[in-house]
């Protein structure tokens, strides 16, 4: 080869890009944009979260790229992790923010998940969450015990999500006379819904209750039911637990399957498939974010819970809920059949 063929072929070499995996995370990251797709409507307490978290996470990740947040609801937040699983991309800037049930929906829903939740990667959880049920005071019933006397009509997003599927459960359980009308695109939607008497009342993360409608609380216009949670939230001495009304067994196992969602109750993921250097940056980027002081202001201001949970915890989580046995999948699916 002559010197100059040499060079010419050196010169090519150089000139071809390395490929993205071969690239350190603060180089890959410097000047792109992230993006965090939340799988609810704007507006709720997922998407006020999201959000958060979105203004405070770019200056911990190497290369401090801009972040985004988009929204893409739709069928308990499957839509959008149908779509970033099978599509993409894989390269670390795209971002899930699902509903707490999405990593059952496999178990409970099948008919309509194509992911593994398992081969998700899970960056974290910002919040553990309490469910309440709760409904609007001029509704026919004071409290938990006319659930199995009046017929409770319940705003919902959809099945996967708890608006749906704890009432489902609670009606093949308990004998509790919902009636869930979905297709409502967000929390503060069904609040309308509730304000205008289209329905009685639904289920909310305490958290978010609090964060979008605290004078609801303050005024005393809605009546809280019961909460689902494995412990009794210390600002709900007072309501009634779910896991109390399990009276046999099998009950009890049904309702720690439903209620183990609430252990990784806000999280964030990555399609499979990113490469591992830039999982690692973004899970310690995750964990600096939600430690930050002034995203804990900022959390603290708008009203929102943090307690979070590092993605490894959360991956270890799914791991055992997804390994429930098989005739408690069963019992939990059937009762939450669309109805």
């Amino acid at each position: 080869m002559t010197r100059l063929s040499a060079a010419l072929a050196l010169a090519c070499t150089l000139a071809i890009p390395l490929p993205a995996a071969a690239q350190d995370p603060a180089s890959f990251f410097a000047g792109k944009t992230i993006r965090i797709i939340v799988g609810i409507g704007v507006g709720s307490g997922y998407d006020i979260n999201a959000r958060l978290l979105a203004r405070h996470m770019a200056q911990h990740i190497p290369g401090n790229p801009n972040i985004i947040v988009q929204n893409q609801p739709g069928a308990g937040s499957q839509t959008m992790t149908n779509t970033l699983y099978a599509n993409g991309p894989f390269d670390g800037t795209a971002i899930g923010a699902s509903f707490n049930g999405l990593p059952t929906l496999p178990l409970l829903q099948p008919g309509g998940a194509r992911f593994d939740p398992n081969k998700l990667i899970y960056l974290g959880s910002t919040n553990r969450e309490q469910q309440v049920n709760y409904v609007w005071h001029g509704a026919p019933l004071k409290g938990i015990d006319d659930l199995t006397k009046v017929e409770t009509v319940v705003g919902a997003q959809a099945p996967g999500s708890t608006q749906y599927d704890y009432p489902a459960l609670a009606h093949a359980l308990f004998g509790h006379k919902y009636k869930i009308i979905t297709g409502y695109e967000s929390t503060p939607k069904i609040h309308l819904a509730m304000e205008s008497g289209e329905v009685h009342g639904t289920w909310a993360n305490w958290s978010t209750l609090k964060a979008i409608n605290t004078n609801w609380l303050q005024e005393k216009k809605i009546r809280m039911l019961y909460q689902w949670g494995l412990t009794v939230h210390p600002e709900l001495k007072d309501v009634p637990m779910a896991m109390d009304l399990g009276k046999t067994d099998a009950d009890k196992a049904a309702l720690r399957l439903s209620i183990a969602r609430l252990e990784y109750g806000r999280p964030f993921f990555l399609p499979p498939g990113v490469p591992a250097d830039r999982v690692t940056a973004l899970r310690r980027a995750f964990e600096a974010t939600v430690k930050d002081p002034a995203y804990l202001a900022e959390a603290e201001k708008i009203k929102v819970d943090v307690d979070p949970l590092s993605g490894e915890k959360v991956q270890e989580l799914v791991a055992q809920v997804t390994a429930t046995p098989p005739d408690v999948v069963e019992r939990v699916r059937k009762s939450m059949e669309k109805r």
